[in-house]
């Protein structure tokens, strides 16, 4: 990284702290909208660790376009799932090619206004072989962290028969 990214990286992560702070939820800790937070609003670069491989503890890790992880830093590792989400990750792609990610960096957006207070959350769309018992409490709730894609393999397993002591959901600690 240069110098000239420090100075603007540190910019974007004091933004960020404008916008959100972390909280108490039903599932563990999560991100909470400080202000109103208008719908299509790109809130900031989720910043942490890239590592080559999945580390010991995959919890919060997120998937970059490279196929490295991304153990992301407070407050954004705490963005907890929903099945109706109001914010969605991205990777910014080439204008005249949008198969190519131009950076292997992650961002965060708004896809509905968020009030002061509300909860930030993302559907995690996890694959059904690393599927669990979803609490998001949305009325939308599939019954599992999946993505919608993949709930139809889910079909012969019932969520409430699921072990009742479920770990904390995480890219934070989702519902």
């Amino acid at each position: 990284m240069s110098h000239e990214a420090v100075p603007s990286r540190r910019a974007d992560r004091e933004r960020l702290l404008t916008l959100v702070q972390p909280g108490t939820t039903h599932v563990g800790t999560g991100v909470f909208a400080r202000r109103r937070l208008k719908s299509g609003m790109v809130l900031g670069e989720i910043f942490g660790q890239v590592c080559d491989d999945h580390p010991a503890d995959p919890s919060y890790c997120m998937e970059l376009p490279s196929g490295k992880v991304l153990e992301p830093s407070a407050p954004l590792r705490f963005l907890n799932h929903s099945c109706d989400p109001n914010c969605e990750l991205f990777y910014w792609f080439d204008e005249d090619d949008p198969q190519v990610v131009v950076e292997d960096r992650l961002w965060l957006q708004t896809i509905r206004d968020i009030e002061p207070g509300g909860e930030l959350l993302i559907d995690y769309c996890w694959p059904a072989d690393a599927s669990i018992r979803c609490r998001c409490g949305a009325a939308n709730c599939r019954g599992w962290i999946v993505d919608p894609d993949e709930l139809h393999l889910l079909k012969d397993r019932d969520p409430c028969r699921e072990e009742t002591e479920v770990a904390p959901t995480r890219a934070g600690d989702a519902g």
